[in-house]
C-alpha cells in the first residue's frame, strides 16, 4: 500500500517540479534577460511557490516513503533531458506553447524550457534517483513487536 502511495505522490512532485516549477521561475523573472528592477507581490509569490517546491523536494528525498515518490519524477525529468540531448526540436516541442492554452500554463511552459535548457532537470533528476538506489528505502519498516517475535527465548548472548 505504501508504493502505490508512492506512487501517487511521485506523479504529484512530478507535476509540481514541472509546472510548479516552470512557472516559478518565470515569474520571479529568471529568464535570459536581467532580473527586474523592483519585487512586486508576484515575485514574492513565485518564491514562495519555489521555498515550497524545495521543500516538497527534500521531503521526498529525505522522508520514509516509498522510493517509487522519487523514481517516478526522477525519470521524467532524466528522459525529458536525455531527449533534449539527443534532439533538441523533439525535446522544446514537447512544451506548451499553443496560443489557445490558458496564459499560466504558457508562462509554466516558458520556464519549463529555460530549466531543461539550462540543465536545471538533470540536476533535479539525479538527485531524485539517488534514493531509489538505497535498499532500505524498498524494505518494509519492522516494528517493535515483530521485533521480539524473532528473538529467540534462549539466545541471550554471552554474559
Amino acid at each position: 500500500m505504501r508504493h502505490f502511495f508512492g506512487l501517487l505522490i511521485g506523479l504529484v512532485m512530478t507535476a509540481v517540479l514541472l509546472f510548479g516549477g516552470g512557472w516559478a521561475v518565470q515569474e520571479a523573472g529568471a529568464s535570459l534577460t536581467p532580473l527586474p528592477v523592483e519585487s512586486g507581490s508576484k515575485t514574492w509569490i513565485a518564491l514562495g511557490v519555489m521555498a515550497a517546491i524545495g521543500l516538497l523536494f527534500g521531503l521526498v528525498i529525505a522522508g520514509r516513503v516509498s522510493p517509487l515518490a522519487a523514481f517516478i519524477p526522477s525519470m521524467v525529468l532524466l528522459a525529458w533531458t536525455v531527449v533534449y540531448a539527443l534532439d533538441v526540436r523533439r525535446a522544446m516541442g514537447l512544451i506548451p506553447d499553443d496560443p489557445s492554452f490558458h496564459e499560466e500554463l504558457l508562462q509554466a511552459g516558458r520556464g519549463m524550457g529555460l530549466l531543461l535548457t539550462t540543465g536545471v532537470y538533470a540536476l533535479l533528476g539525479i538527485a531524485l534517483f539517488l534514493p531509489v538506489l538505497m535498499p532500505s528505502r524498498w524494505a518494509s519498516r519492522v516494528r517493535a513487536d515483530e521485533e521480539e517475535a524473532y528473538e529467540e527465548p534462549g539466545n541471550q548472548g554471552y554474559y
